[in-house]
């Protein structure tokens, strides 16, 4: 057994020769599943407070892509998707695409399920509407109910239609995922930001090991999630070679985050939960059990394309410093800091 599990903060990337140019001549296109790309590699979270279709269209128009949450009827996550549908016909949307070599039928419409109940009706209604992903949203992804969804969809669903599963943190999770049909990996147990999964249950595996162990292995995209914090963490995850990253608190508390804003005396607010909280089960509806997660406000952020815009800037950066033209070549080494290492890499003349 491998005695030391690392995390993104355990790390740091060492820079490589370099001849880029300029970091606006690097490509950030990548896949999210089997059959889909991206522009770029960034993956709105199917969040309650983060990703429906405004978020989702924001991140179509700089080359992503959101996931629609689930937590929601059939009708009205459906109707969701069409609104997404829809504005990839706009031509300022499709050019960003098409200038990538993607042409506007294969730009990823992704949306989210579950793994039991109405899980195929929904499934249904939402490739009907325009989805050409599914994403089978449950906290643990290495299960019985999983394979079972994935065969069902598999065999229901247009061949075009790809199918990511998760969460999962184990190479022989991966691999059996893989065998079962899935066409991508969402990887990562019990590290999002306002999960409790790892305190209330002990079960959970630091996301450096977690996505390298499961890398070695993978033969179809993966999708790090949880436990990024800032676009070095972005950077770390793509560098160990990870397809793309989800994203949660990072863009909650945008204005295409679903939510009202909340004025207090200090400031703008917005609500950000996670998908197990007690508030989320609350709010949908859902036996009150089970609750790994919390729930908070975060400041107002204001347009998501800003914040995206910030991440990216940081991301080009770090291929440039790997030396690296695109994500395929970014494969820098890293190394292993001391506490006192991670306190150095941080500004630390500030009081």
């Amino acid at each position: 057994m491998q005695v030391h599990y690392l995390t993104y903060d355990d790390i740091q990337l060492v820079p490589a020769f370099s001849s880029v140019a300029s970091r606006k001549n690097i490509s950030l296109k990548t896949k999210v599943s089997r059959n889909y790309q991206l522009c770029i590699p960034l993956v709105a979270s199917c969040m309650d407070t983060v990703c429906e279709s405004e978020m989702a269209i924001a991140l179509a128009e700089m080359g992503g892509v959101g996931c629609i949450h689930r937590f929601m009827s059939i009708e009205h996550q459906a109707k969701e998707v069409t609104h997404v549908v829809t504005a990839l016909y706009n031509d300022d949307v499709s050019k960003i695409w098409y200038n990538s070599g993607i042409e506007t039928k294969q730009i990823p419409v992704m949306a989210a399920v579950g793994a039991n109940g109405d899980f195929a009706d929904r499934a249904g209604a939402l490739v009907n509407a325009g989805a050409n992903i599914i994403l089978i949203d449950v906290a643990h992804g290495h299960h019985e109910n999983v394979k079972d969804a994935i065969y069902k969809l598999k065999s229901m669903l247009p061949n075009h239609i790809d199918i990511i599963a998760g969460n999962i943190a184990s190479a022989k999770a991966a691999q059996d995922l893989e065998y079962w049909g899935a066409d991508g990996l969402r990887v990562g147990v019990g590290g999002g930001s306002l999960c409790t999964t790892r305190v209330k249950t002990g079960f959970g595996v630091p996301n450096v090991t977690c996505l390298e162990q499961i890398l070695e292995v993978a033969n179809i995209p993966v999708m790090a999630d949880g436990g990024i914090r800032t676009s070095g963490d972005i950077s770390k995850a793509l560098a160990l070679g990870s397809h793309c990253v989800m994203l949660g608190s990072l863009i909650a508390g945008t204005k295409e985050a679903p939510g009202q804003v909340i004025e207090k005396p200090n400031g703008l607010y917005k609500r950000y939960r996670g998908a197990a909280s007690l508030e989320t089960k609350s709010v949908h509806g859902q036996e009150q059990r089970n609750v790994e997660g919390e729930s908070t406000v975060i400041p107002f952020k204001g347009g998501v394309k800003f914040v995206v815009a910030g991440l990216l800037d940081g991301v080009r950066s770090a291929l440039s410093y790997g030396g690296a033209n695109n994500l395929k070549e970014f494969r820098p080494d890293y190394i292993i800091v001391t506490n006192a290492g991670q306190a150095e890499a941080k500004p630390h003349l500030l009081f």
